[in-house]
């Protein structure tokens, strides 16, 4: 079969793409707003039809191509850290949460006691990350949770990746009580070694088994089997394969209807080896979610933010709250003209400046230092709200982002700004796995610059 389709299933729309195996590149796509109200096979099903019926194929083709698709509807992937101290380990944890798509909604570090195991529940994880301890290193605290975990009678299922020497006894104790657990790699083996990887793909599978079915997005189980990621964790991987293939720094803003997700990717330097090298890690590819920024549930946050930032001042705010707190209260808001759009244009750049601003001040997301962006050679724009918008109003929004002097961060000092007009940074990562040398070319060929 020389095409595959490639579809997310967002939060607001649904995105479906045919890729040509053979040469690489997009032969038909289509977006239509993802059906939660009902059923989301009803939107995957029509987006697939438009995109492939744009490729030139039958309605018969439909079914014979084999199809890769991801989601983020119905929140996405909830996870919670639990690990033995918070700068090290449960930050190790955060940030390996973050690079398997989750959206990190609790992170929790020592001995769990009562009051902490309340808050856990209260955050309703879909997942929980338990870490803790180097390999040959603490113990303790680790065995303390996971016995908590397990006596409590905890049905969340468990992801453990903590010190080696417990780890399989945990496991038992956990499965013993009824626990779901799968076993990982540590994330932190020693100081300063992080080590995702294993983390992240137990995560991935975590997610697919016992997620996605149970989120009632869809009637039957043929949704859950189409499902192979959540959206994060596809799109993450699809900027790892642009940076490889274009050879430099870069970074993505993915403005969304709830969240905005920033991803970087750097070149490992001699930086990795200061003095000012993190005890829980370098982090080179790295993912941070703005929960409080996005165009429709958050529009609201956007404002608040965009105050606390200074980059609105009391007129402004208020000319802007209005119209937030409308696209707030109708996620399926649509703009009808030249005014909305406009405005549309103004909170995804607020969105995307203050999303910017944290990422690389690493204020705000746990981070005690920051990113170095300053070799960021492509900044790539994504979400419904730039794809859809008038080109240059798109590519205005990321030149705002290049240009905010007063951010408190060093800009990149020669990128090139880009939208991901058709949608391939998902697609590049369903098929990573599978073809990766189509994920390049493909990738290269629509943001590349090739």
């Amino acid at each position: 079969m020389s095409r595959v389709v490639c579809a997310d299933v967002g939060s607001t729309w649904t995105k479906a793409a045919v890729v040509d195996l053979e040469a690489g590149s997009l032969v038909g796509a289509a977006a239509v707003p993802t059906t939660v109200g009902s059923d989301v096979l009803h939107g995957l099903d029509a987006a697939v039809a438009a995109a492939v019926g744009r490729a030139g194929a039958g309605a018969s083709e439909v079914a014979a191509v084999p199809w890769y698709v991801c989601s983020s509807a119905g929140g996405g992937l909830r996870l919670a850290v639990v690990g033995y101290e918070p700068l090290v380990t449960a930050q190790a944890g955060r940030r390996v949460g973050l690079s398997a798509g989750a959206n990190v909604v609790h992170v929790a570090a020592g001995r769990l006691a009562a009051a902490d195991l309340a808050a856990l529940r209260a955050a309703r994880p879909d997942v929980v990350l338990l870490v803790g301890g180097t390999d040959g290193g603490d113990v303790d605290t680790v065995t303390h949770n996971a016995t908590r975990l397990a006596r409590a009678r905890w049905r969340v299922p468990v992801v453990l990746a903590g010190n080696v020497e417990v780890r399989d006894g945990l496991a038992a104790v956990l499965s013993a009580a009824g626990v779901p657990v799968t076993v990982a790699d540590n994330v932190l083996p020693r100081i300063g070694v992080l080590a995702p990887a294993s983390a992240r793909a137990a995560i991935r599978e975590v997610f697919l088994r016992h997620v996605i079915g149970g989120k009632g997005l869809s009637r039957g189980d043929r949704f859950a089997r189409l499902v192979r990621a959540a959206t994060p964790d596809a799109v993450l991987t699809g900027v790892e394969v642009l940076a490889d293939v274009v050879g430099g720094d870069l970074v993505v803003v993915d403005v969304g209807g709830a969240t905005t997700d920033v991803y970087s990717v750097l070149t490992p330097d001699e930086r990795a080896g200061g003095p000012g090298r993190e005890v829980a890690g370098t982090w080179w590819r790295a993912r941070t979610v703005e929960g409080d920024l996005g165009m429709r549930w958050s529009a609201p946050g956007v404002v608040r933010a965009a105050v606390e930032e200074r980059l609105l001042d009391a007129a402004g705010e208020e000319a802007l709250a209005a119209a937030a707190a409308v696209r707030a209260a109708d996620p399926g808001f649509l703009p009808a003209g030249d005014g909305d759009r406009v405005v549309e244009g103004r909170i995804a750049g607020l969105a995307a400046t203050v999303a910017l601003r944290r990422h690389a001040r690493g204020a705000g997301s746990g981070e005690r230092a920051g990113r170095d962006l300053r070799d960021v050679r492509l900044l790539v724009g994504s979400g419904g709200v730039l794809r859809h918008a008038d080109p240059a109003a798109a590519v205005g929004v990321l030149t705002r982002v290049l240009t905010d002097h007063a951010g408190g961060w060093p800009l990149p000092r020669a990128a090139r700004p880009v939208v991901d007009v058709d949608y391939v940074l998902a697609a590049g990562g369903l098929l990573a796995g599978e073809h990766p040398v189509v994920a390049g070319a493909l990738l290269r060929r629509h943001l590349g610059g090739d």
